[in-house]
């Protein structure tokens, strides 16, 4: 009886030892199945949080763009402003530096017939000098009285339209000007 004894423990070992293995499989399965459930989550959970860092990360970069575009806009604001600032300063000091030419031209004239009245009454009262004197007072007063009376775009327009007319002597006339000042530099 001892062999049969022992056979029979021997197969209950046997197929308890199959069974432990059987319950150790499913077990291992059961397990490999959770881990996977587990790993999938954990993907599944990586992916939103990827997506949600994505939609952040884009929503600050819209944010910044629009704060970019934003200061950029309060920058060409207050650059126009400037510039029109600027404008107005540089028209103003135009105006400014026009009305003083046109007073000082107007002085240039009243300095040219008080010059002109000057000569008359000090120039010789005959000969050939009382002509020459006569000649230069009237000269001189009929140039200031034109400075006088007109405005300096006036007279631009009038040396624009002599120069016109009298094309030649004018180039000649600057070429003279210009030798007198190249002369007169070097000096």
């Amino acid at each position: 009886m001892a062999t049969g004894t022992h056979k029979t423990t021997s197969e209950n070992f046997g197929t308890m030892g199959q069974k432990a293995g059987e319950e150790a499989k499913k077990a291992g399965d059961k397990v490999g199945e959770e881990a996977k459930k587990a790993g999938d989550k954990a993907g599944e959970q990586a992916k939103n949080i990827g997506e949600r860092v994505g939609e952040t990360a884009k929503n600050i970069g819209e944010k910044v763009g629009e704060t970019a575009k934003h200061f950029g806009e309060k920058v060409g604001e207050q650059s126009r402003g400037l510039a029109s600032a600027a404008v107005h300063k540089a028209e103003d000091a135009g105006t400014f530096v026009g009305h003083r030419a046109e007073d000082a031209t107007g002085a240039v004239g009243s300095g040219m017939k008080q010059l002109g009245s000057t000569i008359r009454e000090n120039a010789p009262k005959q000969g050939m000098l009382a002509g020459a004197g006569a000649a230069v007072a009237d000269t001189l007063e009929s140039g200031g009285r034109y400075l006088e009376e007109h405005k300096l775009q006036e007279i631009g327009e009038d040396v624009t339209n002599m120069i016109r007319r009298n094309p030649i002597p004018a180039v000649l006339i600057g070429i003279g000007i210009g030798f007198l000042l190249a002369k007169a530099m070097r000096s």
